[in-house]
């Protein structure tokens, strides 16, 4: 079995003109709160990483600076469907060999979710 690897991304940003909005999608989407207040939120993913979600007047929207990858993406998109979240259809991506689909947060930005990659190996 592989070792761990060394490095690992610390906090990756959104911002959001509904923080308190965007902080409950994050947790239905499995994310672990750490912090919630009405100036920022934080969440933790698996492996450590933390998302810092902060205040912005307007939100452009569009794609966020990073993606979401999880295990089962189509136990997961169904299950964001039947929460009424209205994710788009699972789209097959050959080049980067994943699945992948796309789900709006409430403060507008949207999130790309992609099959996982890591290949039996411990993240």
């Amino acid at each position: 079995m592989d070792s761990l690897p060394e490095i690992w991304i610390g906090h990756v940003v959104l911002e959001s003109d509904r923080i308190a909005e965007s902080a409950e999608f994050m947790l239905a989407l499995g994310m672990r709160a750490v912090f919630r207040g009405p100036e920022m939120a934080i969440f933790e993913l698996r492996g450590g990483t933390h998302l810092l979600i902060f205040p912005r007047g307007t939100v452009p929207g569009g794609a966020t600076s990073f993606d979401l990858m999880v295990d089962d993406l189509h136990a997961f998109h169904q299950r964001l469907s039947v929460a009424g979240f209205a994710p788009t259809e699972i789209e097959s991506v050959p080049a980067i060999h994943h699945e992948r689909f796309t789900v709006r947060e409430p403060g507008g930005s949207t999130l790309t979710v992609l099959s996982s990659h890591v290949e039996g190996r411990v993240v």
